[in-house]
């Protein structure tokens, strides 16, 4: 059992990781199907709350952050509900429990108090989603590789433009 782990071990540190991992059961939260799952329950999370903030917000930057937010995801939705099919993966028809919190909470405030609170929550969650998509670029599966890669710029550029607004307020 000891050289086990110690041949994982030293595999890993060579590289070899990718190989062994097709063969051994995936970590809880990274395999392919629950990043899929995540991206496109964050990524509906995204349109629902842009959408919320063209509508609440008090600030016109806020308000066009919103629509960047939904064009941009609902186009990464669509992509991904496309790489989704292909796995014959079901996706999320609803925000998981943490993001109707966020929606509820959004939902009570107003003018610049929502400006304030819904851009600290995009720049959190364009922080995770940055992360996310880092690991998932480079995934042994080449589908979930693949979206991940082309969604990242756009997920950093998110990012980027989440705290100049948060800062402009």
């Amino acid at each position: 059992m000891k050289k086990v782990a110690l041949v994982s071990v030293v595999l890993a540190a060579l590289g070899f990781n990718a190989a062994w991992a097709a063969n051994s059961p995936s970590p809880k939260g990274s395999h392919p199907d629950s990043f899929i799952k995540k991206a496109a329950s964050g990524g509906m999370a995204e349109v629902e709350l842009g959408k919320l903030a063209q509508s609440k917000a008090s600030s016109a930057k806020v308000k066009e952050f919103g629509q960047q937010m939904v064009t941009d995801h609902s186009k990464a939705n669509d992509e991904l509900q496309a790489v989704a099919a292909k796995k014959n993966v079901t996706l999320p028809t609803d925000l998981d429990a943490k993001q109707a919190k966020i929606r509820d909470r959004l939902n009570r405030e107003s003018d610049k108090k929502f400006d304030r609170a819904y851009m600290a929550a995009m720049v959190a969650d364009h922080k995770e989603d940055v992360a996310e998509f880092e690991r998932a670029s480079k995934s042994s599966d080449p589908d979930v590789k693949a979206f991940a890669a082309k969604t990242l710029p756009t997920l950093r550029e998110h990012l980027k433009m989440a705290k100049q607004v948060q800062a402009s307020l």
